[in-house]
């Protein structure tokens, strides 16, 4: 019922604009009653479904160092009994709106105020980002004019694109931005074969095979809101077929996705979208097949080789679009069809698709490897 009402307020402009006014004014009513608290620090990943990306990061990096012990940590999640040993609350309640209230920072990696404007003035908020920006975000989506992030104290970012595009689709203050890469991605700055080989035994992956990590975006509902599926149209027992003796695959489906089709998993593909450690997964792949998602920017850090299996491309840049010529500005443009996605596998030279990678890389990843240090100590001093 949540996921079909969030899906009508986005498509609908009367709906989007009644919320907006009407849901701010009744919190900024009620902050007037909510007695601030200055060490107070409210942590939200992913709209409180996970704990996991860079507030994660940053909440335990204020554990483990010293100098932070004055700080009250509260995350907001949607199921707090599913995390018993951290401080929580229960993230769209009367509880979690006066204890936004009430806080003296807000951390989160997606939208905090979802839409609504009602943070006080002595608020600090950082927003992370929970990605950059490939396809259109913000107010550049179709229908879309109810994002500004003029409440936005720190805005992390990878690269002057993102600059560019954060200020223009979300109203983001040019001075809110913080040059320090998105703080998750720090590990993939420092990682080494010793980890890679680390991770491949704790997941079991042969030594003799190649990974190849298969992450799509997510797709509209086409319901709705009812339900997010994915059906890409490959053929796993052909890439079996030609690949198997050398690859395995990883397939991850992005966190709003409810279901997968058209893939049966056995022991040449197998479903890592629930796996909690997207960091691992980057690190243990050779190469990266995915579509319009910024995790390509993610897995550039590391230098590897990048496919973008753009299948639905012509529709989908009628339906969202993207914010460049995926042909000329990825390593190597798009495949249409999985039998280019093979063809390219199959003759691929890493070196110089590690060339191909570092090029993109220098462009989209302009900052980051100390991310976390960087959040943290810009917010608290």
């Amino acid at each position: 019922m949540k996921q079909r009402l969030i899906y009508f307020i986005k498509h609908n402009s009367v709906a989007q604009k009644t919320y907006r006014l009407v849901g701010s004014w009744l919190l900024r009513v009620l902050g007037i009653f909510v007695k601030p608290d200055p060490n107070l620090v409210l942590f939200i990943s992913l709209m409180g479904t996970r704990y996991n990306d860079s507030p994660r990061d940053i909440y335990e990096y204020m554990l483990d160092h010293k100098g932070y012990e004055k700080y009250k940590l509260i995350w907001a999640f949607e199921r707090p009994e599913d995390h018993p040993d951290i401080q929580s609350v229960k993230i769209d309640t009367l509880s979690f709106f006066i204890c936004a209230l009430k806080a003296g920072y807000w951390v989160s990696s997606t939208q905090f105020e979802r839409g609504l404007t009602y943070k006080k003035k002595s608020t600090k908020y950082m927003y992370t980002m929970h990605g950059a920006a490939i396809k259109l975000s913000g107010n550049d989506c179709p229908g879309r004019n109810d994002f500004n992030y003029k409440t936005v104290n720190y805005l992390c970012v990878e690269s002057d694109f993102d600059k560019y595009v954060f200020h223009r689709s979300f109203k983001a203050p040019e001075d809110c931005f913080l040059e320090s890469g998105r703080p998750c991605n720090d590990p993939l700055w420092h990682a080494t074969e010793k980890q890679k080989e680390d991770i491949r035994e704790k997941l079991k992956i042969p030594q003799d095979k190649k990974v190849i990590l298969y992450a799509p975006t997510w797709r509209d509902s086409t319901n709705g809101g009812k339900s997010y599926d994915i059906k890409p149209p490959i053929d796993f027992d052909l890439w079996k077929k030609e690949l198997g003796d050398k690859y395995i695959v990883l397939f991850r489906a992005h966190h709003i996705t409810t279901r997968i089709m058209n893939v049966q998993f056995d022991d040449f593909i197998f479903d890592y979208s629930a796996y909690p450690e997207i960091n691992d997964l980057y690190i243990v792949s050779d190469i990266l097949i995915t579509d319009y998602s910024s995790v390509m920017v993610d897995f550039a850090i590391l230098e590897r080789p990048i496919f973008c299996f753009a299948y639905d491309y012509d529709e989908y840049l009628v339906e969202r679009g993207t914010y460049f010529d995926l042909n000329t500005e990825l390593p190597n443009g798009i495949c249409r069809c999985q039998e280019d996605i093979l063809t390219e596998i199959c003759n691929i030279d890493f070196e110089e698709q590690a060339k191909k990678t570092r090029a993109f890389k220098e462009k989209y990843d302009q900052y980051g490897g100390n991310g976390v240090e960087i959040a943290v100590k810009t917010l608290f001093g």
